[in-house]
């Protein structure tokens, strides 16, 4: 599994971020430009992710992106997971 730290995404287009905490974790602040899908609908919503484009996956401490980012791997996505989640995060939050 692939990992970045929360320092190198910051310089990252942020569009391709997909945040997998709930809609009330979010609510207290998020990556600019990142989409919320839960972890728990991620694989009811793969059909709005683009196989050809990579992926980072965040969630407060980085557990449940590092699950996401493996289901994502093995269903051919690009994807990797933010170590330290949005604990270690110290860019913009919307």
């Amino acid at each position: 599994m692939k990992e970045i730290t929360p320092e190198k995404v910051v310089t990252l287009p942020q569009s391709s971020i997909i945040d997998v905490r709930e809609p009330d974790e979010v609510a207290a602040g998020k990556i600019p430009g990142s989409i919320n899908i839960p972890l728990g609908l991620l694989e009811f919503r793969l059909h709005e992710l683009d196989k050809t484009k990579e992926y980072i996956l965040v969630c407060r401490s980085g557990s449940r992106s590092a699950m996401a980012t493996k289901f994502l791997e093995s269903r051919g996505y690009h994807a990797t997971n933010m170590v330290g989640g949005m604990i270690e995060w110290r860019g913009q939050i919307d």
